[in-house]
Formats: structure tokens, sequence, C-alpha cells
């Protein structure tokens, strides 16, 4: 907007630098204020003259009452703030090239839609040409018919017969007579008009049937029966269909936009327009922005943009446009009040997307960014898989499990990735990924699945904890961010190579009863420590509550995929703490907005994304496409070839109850050194080699820490860390207690 000032400043700057006066003198601040503080008079100027010579009109007019109240905005005073040049530095600049315009993928994408339309079309008609042709032919009598009595009534000038009979029926015979001549000489000129036409017509086409070739006798026939064809169809049979239905939007317009918000219900809008303001300020044109329109502008003072959000249906009613196509945004770098109004020309559910890239060829490296969705403008939306953990989070059937599959497919293609898949629901979903290509896989939520992972995870935090030494170990110039890389990830002598693991369902594993906080203690080291060392961990829960998805996963996970939830609750689980209130709300969403989610990540805010389709049999195709990639590479293993991991003796015991075994009742406490030596005993297979750090990390899991235990000894009193079995019967009350109620 044009600031009220732009067109005088600089003529105000140039006026008062030459109205200054040349001869002016400096004055010494010191002495000023020193005068102003002597000076009997409070409101006297430290440049006034004090002489009985001076002029008292200067004297009147530069005095003021002390009582006076001050006057906060002075009407004389210039408005404070930036300057124009200073505006100018802060300004804006709007790409002069479009964004859709500077992506080649973007516009090889709109370029194909395009030739595949117009050749569409030109296909349907080609076809049908002959039927087209046909119906013309048929119709030429009428059109012929047609054009000769038009022509005879416009010879005859019957469109003038009205008027000359209503001067008739008033008996006005002077107007009568002055019609009636100019009807006559209309009708010679147009006679003489109609004959010449008709004469030429005839001899062109008596020279065209005598000289001319047969296939221009033929083209100049069926131009004119073609023509009387046109002319002799009827209104309601035309001869031509359209070969494609095009969606049709309104243009969104200024009037649109003020008459939508001005329907929400916000006082602070309905007050303004009430007192004949817009209630809403325009800051830019509106403009098509891909498949749709965007107007952008400022709302009234104290609305903001979450307002807007949380009426998105009575918004989308107001512009008369599907719920799908409408979709308000804040801006992240703008005031709260500054909102964005993106008006699809179709649902965005609805929206035919374009080909996903990898559907049918090609490799990923997960240490680069990939397309898996498209945003509200039809725009690709890309992911780097590597240094992140990520939280799926939504109700059932809303695609979470097909979003987790399709960032494990991206993951399936590149060779290097081993990858670890657990399908908690058992409905199979994931075995396209993990029967082909998987290292470890397991569907279901049985005690041996639950057993199964439990293995797997001890395994990958140790392979974490050798990563880590790995990393420490390798020169500055080779690690120089002591993280994997690409490159890093290429030497298969570090093992060094992506793991990404994939759970759906996780609340299954957290909520166990026996195993849940070992679970949850591997997967929260994982999200913290994994990214770093090249362990990619995906959790995808319906259930996103505290209890679900734990806060130590949901505070650090650093990709957040939010399909619709019902609350605010399960909202910032997913997305983080406040986004319910800063406007980034899944709730809005409708039951048709399957696969359309708020994802944050990549270094930027929340967006809005439809991940892309990939049914049963597509992702078997791209499922065998990595699996002969990882054969090539030779990096297929585990489960894809039907081994299976070692047998471990851990997680057939009951630490807990081994541990009463050990711990008699009339030994309170015990030191955890003499625990650990009654352990091997029992089960060397289990426990032998285990130090009392290790006890006091397996009992970590169940809630139970060690303790100071005091012995004499030799006289003396020593204190070590012990296990209180009193603890020990409390924990396994409280675990029993809630198998029970489960």
């Amino acid at each position: 907007m044009k600031h009220p000032d732009d067109d005088n400043e600089l003529f105000n700057r140039l006026e008062a630098e030459m109205s200054t006066d040349p001869g002016g003198e400096v004055v010494d601040l010191d002495k000023a204020r020193s005068a102003r503080i002597g000076s009997a008079d409070p409101t006297a100027r430290p440049d006034a003259d004090p002489s009985t010579d001076s002029d008292p009109s200067r004297s009147d007019a530069e005095s003021a009452d002390p009582t006076a109240p001050g006057m906060v905005d002075l009407p004389t005073a210039k408005a404070a703030g930036p300057g124009y040049l200073g505006r100018l530095l802060a300004a804006q600049r709007r790409p002069v090239v479009p964004m859709w315009l500077k992506s080649v993928p973007e516009l090889k994408t709109a370029t194909a839609w395009v030739a595949r339309h117009y050749a569409h079309s030109v296909g349907y008609h080609a076809l049908r040409s002959p039927v087209y042709a046909a119906r013309l032919t048929l119709q030429a009598p009428s059109g012929a018919a047609k054009f000769v009595g038009g022509t005879m009534r416009w010879a005859a000038d019957r469109e003038g017969e009205p008027v000359r009979l209503a001067a008739v029926r008033r008996e006005d015979a002077a107007e009568y007579l002055k019609l009636s001549r100019q009807r006559d000489g209309r009708v010679r000129l147009r006679a003489l008009v109609t004959v010449l036409a008709m004469f030429t017509g005839l001899g062109s086409a008596l020279a065209i049937y005598v000289l001319a070739p047969a296939w221009l006798q033929a083209v100049s026939v069926g131009a004119v029966v073609m023509a009387l064809g046109a002319a002799g169809r009827r209104a309601d049979a035309p001869v031509i269909h359209r070969a494609v239905e095009l969606p049709k939007a309104v243009k969104l317009t200024s009037d649109i936009v003020l008459r939508s918000l001005g329907s929400l219900g916000i006082p602070a809008i309905n007050q303004a327009q009430g007192k004949g303001r817009d209630g809403f300020e325009f800051t830019a044109p509106i403009t098509r922005d891909g498949p749709g329109w965007r107007a952008e502008g400022n709302l009234p003072y104290g609305v903001t943009v979450t307002d807007i959000i949380e009426r998105r249906e009575r918004l989308a009613s107001g512009l008369r446009r599907p719920l799908g196509c409408v979709w308000p945004e804040a801006v992240p770098d703008q005031h709260t009040g500054h909102l964005v109004l993106w008006v699809g020309d179709q649902d965005m559910s609805k929206a035919k997307k374009p080909a996903w890239p990898l559907l049918k060829s090609g490799s990923t490296d997960l240490f680069k960014p990939v397309a898996f969705g498209t945003d509200q403008r039809g725009r690709w939306v890309e992911i780097t898989l590597m240094y992140i953990a990520a939280v799926i989070g939504a109700i059932p059937r809303m695609g979470k499990t097909f979003l987790l599959r399709l960032l494990l497919l991206i993951a399936a293609l590149d060779p290097r990735a081993e990858l670890h898949t657990y399908d908690l629901k058992g409905t199979g979903d994931l075995d396209p990924v993990g029967e082909r290509v998987a290292h470890r896989h397991r569907a279901g939520d049985e005690e041996e699945d639950i057993e199964y992972a439990l293995r797997d995870l001890r395994a990958l935090r140790e392979e974490l904890r050798r990563r880590a030494k790995v990393i420490r170990s390798l020169p500055r110039d080779i690690c120089p961010e002591s993280k994997v890389t690409s490159e890093l990830a290429n030497k298969k002598s570090l093992g060094l190579h992506p793991i990404v693991v994939g759970v759906d369902e996780c609340q299954v594993w957290f909520e166990h009863e026996k195993y849940g906080k070992e679970l949850e203690e591997i997967c929260t080291d994982l999200v913290k420590r994994g990214p770093a060392t090249g362990i990619v961990l995906l959790l995808a829960t319906q259930r996103p509550d505290a209890k679900a998805l734990p806060t130590g996963i949901s505070a650090n996970a650093s990709a957040r995929f939010c399909l619709k939830v019902m609350g605010q609750l399960e909202n910032d689980m997913v997305l983080g703490t406040s986004a319910y209130k800063r406007g980034v709300r899944a709730t809005m969403f409708s039951w048709g907005d399957k696969g359309i989610h708020y994802f944050v990540g990549e270094g930027s805010d929340a967006r809005i994304v439809g991940s892309v389709y990939v049914d049963a049999p597509n992702a078997e195709s791209i499922a065998a496409r990595a699996r002969k990639l990882r054969e090539a590479a030779g990096t297929l293993s585990g489960h894809a070839l039907g081994e299976e991991p070692e047998t471990d003796a851990s997680t057939s015991y009951d630490l807990l109850a081994d541990l009463l075994a050990v711990i008699p009742a009339d030994e309170p406490k015990v030191w955890s050194e003499t625990v650990v030596s009654r352990l091997a005993e029992l089960r060397a297979d289990v426990y032998d080699g285990w130090a009392p750090e290790a006890l006091a990390a397996a009992l970590k899991p169940h809630g139970v820490s060690t303790v100071q235990v005091g012995r004499r000894v030799d006289g003396k009193v020593v204190n070590r860390r012990g296990v209180d079995r009193s603890h020990i019967v409390a924990s396994i009350a409280e675990r029993d207690g809630n198998r029970d109620a489960g």
C-alpha cells in the first residue's frame, strides 16, 4: 500500500535543506541545558534572547502554560518511523519470474499436461469428424431454408414492420409516411444488393463448375454444405460436443472475499463492514496462483488468522466453494493478522496429481530430497529421510499407514538402506516392503512378535553405540561434522549404511505391560542419537497421546506428519507444543481429506501436503524394483533372504521374577554385586558377565532404581549401590495389576 507521505517526503527534505539558515551557529548543548535549568520561566527556551529588547511576540508564542496537559500525538508532528527510502530498503520484492517457471520439473509437468490435453481434444474430434460431417449434411436443407428466408426478410425490411404498425395504430399519418419512405428506400437498396449477390454467386459457382479442378469443386461444395448445416443446427442439439469437461470455478474477486469474511460472525469484521469499511485490507491484488486464486491482506485489529481457520467451513460456505478448495494460512514472518487465502479450482482430495517420478522407474539417495507429495497448488514437496526421526499421527482410515509405506518405499529404492519394518496392526499393509527387501520384518502384536522386535531394537542400540565409536575414530577431514554422510555410507567396511525403522501402530509397543518401558527407552535413544549415526525411526500411531506417543519421542522428532485428528491435545502431540494456538490445526481436515496432512520438516514451517497414493499392486512393483537394486548391489539381507535372527534368551526371562528368586524375603536390601553373582548362577546363559551398571540399566525400564545399601565390613560401614526387594515386589504388583485390567 502507498504511504501518504511518499509523494511529499523528498520535496519536504529538499525544502528543509534549502530553507536552513547558512549562517546558523552550532549550539553548545551544555550551555543550553544550564540556561534552561537556571531560567525562572519554566517555559523559557535556551535560545531565547534574555535582553529587554527581545521580540515580545516571539516570547509569547513560544511560552506555554506549564500546568496544561501534554498532547500525546501532536497534530503538527510527522509520523514517526522509517522514511520512504527506509521502507524501500525493507520492501519485499515479488519475483519477476514466477516460481513455477523456475522449477524445471513443474514446467515439464505443466507442459506435458497441456500437450496431453490438446492431443486428446484433437484425437477426440478427429475420430468423430465423419459423424460431424453427416450431421451438418442432414441439417443443410434446413440451413438453406433459413438462409433464403432470412435474406428475403432482410430485403423486405421486415425488422421495421412493428414500428410502422405502431404508427398505424396511433393513426399518426406523418410518421407513417416518413417510415414508409424510409422503408421503400431500404427495400430498393437491399433488393439491388441481393440481385447483385445472387448473380455474383451463381457466376462464381458456374465458373468453379466449368473451370476449377475436381478437388476445388469438392472443397467448395463441402464448405457450402457445412455452412448451411451449421446455420440449420438447433440450439439444443449441438453438432460438436466437448472433448474435455473443464471444471468451472468462479473467479475470486474482492467482493466475494469480503462477503465470505463478513459471513463468519467475527464482531470486528462485522462492525467494520457495518460502518461502510471493508473489514479486510488487501495488501496485494488477487492473482492466479497455480490451479487457484490467492488473496492476501490484513485482518482488522485483534482478529487473527487462527480465528479464520477455526471457521473454515463457514468461510467455504461464504465463498460457495467445496471445503477442500479453501485453505486459509498464516505467514510465519508476518503479524498474526496477516491472512493468505488460497482458493483452488478443485477439491484438493479430488484434483488429479502429477505422476510420481518414482512410480515406474528410478532410485533414491536418502541423503538427498525426494518428492513424496504435492501442496494445494500442485507443486511437489520433498523430504530428506536422513538425519530425521519422524512421527505420523491420525485417526483411523485417513491414510496414515499408506504414508508410512510410501516413506518406506522411498527408503527401499536406496540399495544401501537397511529396512526394519513392523506392522503391529497385523493386516499386512507393510508386507510389500517387508517381505521383499526388509532386513527385519514382523506383522502382528502377539507376544512372540513383541519379543522379536525387542531383540531387534536391542541390537540396533548396540549398533548405534558401535557407530558412534566409529564416527568418533574417523579423521576430521573424512568426517568433518561427526555424522554419517553419503560418502561414508558408500564405504562398506565402515558399516555406516542407512538404517530405516518403520513401525505402524507404535502404541502397541509402548503400552506393553512387560516390555513397554524398555521399548520406549530404546526408541527414545534412537530418536535422540540415531539420526547422526544414520539410523532413522518412523513411528505411526492412531492414538497420538502421551501414553501412545511418549513425550521424549514426540518432543525430539524432527519431522512430523499429522493427518486428521480430533482435538488439540492430539494435534500438539504430533505437530509440537502450541501448534494449535499458532493456527496449525489438523482438526480442520474433513473426512474426505485422506492422505492430506500438515508436514513439519525440511527446515520450513508447517505445510499442507497431499501425499502420493500408491496402492498395493504399485507398492509390490516398486518393492520388486528395489529388490533388484539390492541384488545388483549385494545388499539384500535378513528377512528378505529368509534368514531369521539368532535366538536371544534374554527375552524369554522375567528379570523381576528372577530377582525375587535370588533375593529372599529375609534380605530386604542386597548389594548389586551380590545380586548379579546370584543371577549368573541362576541363568548363566543370560546373566553371565553382567556388571552392577548393567543391572541398573536393565531395571530402569521397569521403573526401579538402585539405592544406597550400607553393610558393616571389618567393623566399618560400607555403602554401595544395591536393590531394595520391596521395590521389586511393588513393580511386579503394578505390572500384574495392569495386565489384569487390560
